[in-house]
């Protein structure tokens, strides 16, 4: 039995031995996440067999990837369903023109050096707090060639897009909940010509998302993408699998709704 069936097994055993009385729905509900968490892995490590560290389709189709993600699931990653939501919008930003992508909270580099092969033109600085994600990221990035047009950096901050004023600016933005404090038009009004994707986290309900419309909407068309089922080219092993291992394959382990506001500038 391998390491992360028989870790899975252990937390599950622990889990019911502390159980004094019938779990309630939450009890379930999170046991439920550790064993679809589990099958996730299970899947990536299945991909991995078979087609290698190589994303399978989406936008970018063909890179070389990770055989561990710094933080969430892999396996969508790699099959390329990952934030499929976005495809249409992001190849409608490409085709509009980028000279510099900001990615903050880059991980270990999917937009970061995705975004680097889609434009040979541009550089990508990739800003994550993670020291781990930052050498993922950097190594990712000499894997697929583009090592000189991905900067890794730490920490971003709110006037940080002054330094990027009067550039074909597309903004890619996953923070877990600090996107309200970096995203101040009051304190850099370069923001105002610049694309932006940015995903919205509110786990305590106080409007987040509603916050930053507000904020966008005197220089931006602010849309609202919501998640979405998946409807991708699956591989023929994927296909010969039960359906539950091809919904956990595209499983993305959100715990909440993280919808994204997608912000085009208007023209002046």
């Amino acid at each position: 039995m391998g390491q992360l069936t028989t870790e899975a097994g252990r937390r599950v055993r622990m889990a019911v031995d502390a159980w004094t009385a019938p779990p309630d729905a939450a009890e379930l509900n999170e046991l439920l996440r550790h064993l679809g968490r589990w099958r996730s892995h299970m899947l990536a490590n299945t991909y991995l067999t078979h087609e290698g560290a190589r994303i399978h389709s989406g936008p970018f189709a063909g890179m070389e990837y990770v055989g561990r993600a710094t933080e969430g699931a892999l396996i969508p990653r790699l099959l390329g369903t990952y934030e499929s939501e976005l495809h249409p919008h992001l190849e409608r930003f490409l085709a509009e023109g980028v000279d510099c992508v900001i990615d903050v909270g880059s991980a270990e580099g999917y937009y970061a050096v995705g975004l680097a092969r889609r434009l040979p033109g541009a550089v990508v600085y990739a800003y994550d707090i993670s020291p781990h994600a930052r050498q993922a990221c950097a190594a990712l990035a000499e894997r697929n060639g583009v090592g000189d047009r991905v900067v890794v950096r730490e920490e971003f901050r709110p006037h940080d897009f002054e330094a990027f004023a009067g550039r074909r600016v597309l903004v890619v933005m996953d923070v877990e909940g600090a996107e309200t404090e970096l995203l101040r038009p009051d304190l850099s009004p370069a923001l105002a010509g610049m694309r932006l994707i940015v995903e919205t986290h509110d786990p305590r309900g106080v409007g987040v998302l509603e916050d930053l419309r507000g904020r966008f909407a005197p220089t931006h068309d602010v849309l609202r993408i919501d998640q979405t089922p998946k409807t991708f080219d699956m591989p023929d092993w994927l296909r010969a699998l039960p359906h539950l291992d091809q919904l956990l394959a595209v499983w993305e382990w959100r715990g909440i709704p993280t919808p994204w506001l997608v912000m085009s500038p208007r023209a002046h």
